[in-house]
């Protein structure tokens, strides 16, 4: 019988306890027409919220609420007032003009909430944090 030195086998028991954590909830940046019907389809969203950030590099206020979203999809906890675990999807309106106007995106930063494969609702403009989980809240 081999005995292994006490450092491996904390090493090798501490890889185990990794693989018992939540699994973290999906995000997709700068995703294109293809990725967003996948993501946003009702198979997809009939458990969850995905919230897709309408956005542009040059915007400031973009820029603002772009953090507080990933941080708040990147959270296992944070849920939607319906219970639903959320994902985020990120669209550039300057390379997807099109999904942009099918949405009707006026203004940026937009970002609309699709639950069971429809359109929800939307916010327009930066939101400090506690005004995005209102919204979430709202979902």
């Amino acid at each position: 019988m081999r005995i292994l030195p006490l450092r491996f086998i904390q090493t090798s028991f501490s890889a185990r306890l990794f693989s018992t954590s939540k699994a973290r909830l999906e995000q997709f940046h700068n995703a294109d027409q293809v990725t967003f019907g996948r993501v946003t389809s009702a198979t997809r969203t009939n458990e969850r919220v995905v919230l897709v950030d309408f956005y542009a590099d040059w915007c400031g206020p973009c820029r603002m609420l772009s953090p507080i979203l990933e941080k708040l999809a990147a959270d296992v906890d944070t849920k939607t007032g319906s219970g639903r675990p959320i994902d985020l999807i990120t669209i550039d309106t300057d390379q997807h003009g099109a999904l942009a106007q099918k949405y009707q995106v006026r203004a940026l930063p937009t970002v609309v909430a699709f639950r069971d494969g429809e359109a929800v609702n939307r916010i327009v403009g930066a939101l400090p944090e506690g005004g995005v989980r209102n919204f979430l809240n709202d979902v």
